[in-house]
């Protein structure tokens, strides 16, 4: 991996893959849901969208015709505290890439009438979520937990929000937040370094505006995470349930014994919670746990859907089987579970676009490289003790959430949780 610096001091990270083909290339912008206002919140998805719907120098079809014509892809995505655009093609169209993508992000015309537009699109993918319970849970769960601020903003909006987003604020969203010193960008594939850095510093070396705000991340994560048991109703065929604790920053020390115990208890068909819940018992098709963490805090939790007269039992052998899984834990179990991690990072390690996303997160949270090698190391570094300390200080039965979203009753709950 290596480094360097545009003429006006835009980082970018890139990392050569001689093996392949493709080159991934992102631009990522410092700014997510849980830095919005209330009454904007949507607003860095919106613009997002907005990014594609023409420049001055091509229109939305001109973009999509000619990303098609190579091959390509280009797309976006918002998370609650990146915005990242980004292509993926053959190594041959790189230098027509990177214009492509420069161009879009320099040069959008965001025009009224496509404001109008994404509007209606906007509220029709919130409708869609609303209605795609598996997904749906999850924005439930972080609002449970962290409220209607910060992490618990939702990423898309609110159909109130969206519709009352004018291009004024779209202009100050990009004026406060996409200036220099609030991206990053990575590449990754078939690449040159001195080649990759000249083309990016033609097309952006000479952008001189700086972020005018200031990211601020608003409490501590002890006095973020507020314990509940909550239940939204809905007529669906499933009740669908996230579980969750306190979990860590992205650059916590801890993360790899997290990682493992993640592992361990639901990531993959050997896991604790797939092969109790799903193979012996039979009580649901989707079950996992899940890891996510930001520059400041985390949360660690479990997801299933099952039907309406199962989910008392799942909530209850979940909790039984994290009650448990301290006094049981077997060194063959973390060694089977380091191998399966392991085997994970290296495999997205095969991907160019998973290679661009992994050096731009690290530069992002780390401000620094950390090479395969070395995660491999920390990996194996953990021991069960540094697992079973992580089990004591987070996953208190009295510090949880508990999200139910379905034909469910609060009441069927009591004296479980």
């Amino acid at each position: 991996m290596k480094k360097g610096f545009l003429d006006n001091g835009i980082p970018v990270v890139m990392e050569r893959m001689t093996g392949v083909r493709s080159v991934s290339m992102g631009i990522w912008v410092k700014i997510g849901a849980r830095y919005e206002r209330l009454e904007k919140n949507g607003i860095s998805h919106f613009v997002e969208h907005m990014l594609f719907k023409g420049t001055k120098n091509r229109t939305q079809k001109d973009i999509a015709v000619e990303i098609d014509s190579m091959g390509g892809d280009i797309n976006a995505f918002t998370s609650r505290e990146n915005t990242t655009f980004y292509v993926k093609l053959l190594k041959d169209f790189t230098t027509q890439g990177i214009d492509i993508l420069s161009d879009i992000y320099l040069n959008s015309l965001l025009m009224e009438e496509d404001i109008i537009k994404e509007q209606e699109i906007i509220g029709e993918e919130i409708k869609m979520v609303e209605d795609t319970p598996d997904e749906y849970i999850h924005d439930l769960f972080y609002e449970d937990i962290w409220g209607k601020d910060g992490l618990g903003m939702n990423i898309l909006g609110t159909q109130d929000s969206v519709n009352s987003l004018a291009r004024s604020d779209l202009v100050r969203h990009m004026d406060n937040h996409y200036g220099t010193n609030g991206i990053v960008i990575s590449a990754a594939g078939n690449i040159g370094y001195e080649s990759m850095l000249k083309s990016f510093n033609e097309k952006l070396g000479f952008q001189k505006n700086l972020s005018k705000e200031t990211l601020i991340i608003k409490e501590e994560p002890s006095a973020q995470f507020k314990s509940s048991v909550k239940v939204h109703k809905k007529d669906l065929s499933e009740v669908h349930l996230c579980i969750g604790v306190r979990g860590v920053k992205q650059d916590s020390t801890l993360r790899y014994p997290f990682l493992l115990l993640n592992t361990i208890l639901g990531a993959g068909v050997s896991s604790r919670l797939f092969q109790e819940i799903r193979e012996n018992r039979g009580l649901a098709y989707t079950i996992y746990s899940f890891l996510s963490s930001y520059h400041d805090t985390g949360v660690f939790g479990v997801f299933a859907a099952t039907g309406k007269k199962k989910y008392v039992e799942v909530i209850e052998t979940i909790l039984n089987e994290i009650k448990s899984l301290k006094d049981t834990l077997t060194e063959k179990e973390l060694q089977r579970a380091k191998s399966q991690l392991k085997g994970n990072i290296l495999l997205n390690m095969e991907s160019s676009s998973g290679r661009m996303q992994n050096i731009a997160r690290q530069e992002i949270y780390y401000g620094r490289h950390y090479p395969p090698q070395a995660i491999i190391r920390g990996i194996d570094r953990v021991k069960l003790v540094h697992i079973k300390d992580i089990i004591d200080d987070f996953l208190h039965p009295a510090q949880k959430v508990i999200t139910v979203l379905g034909p469910a009753s609060l009441s069927a709950l009591k004296g479980i949780c």
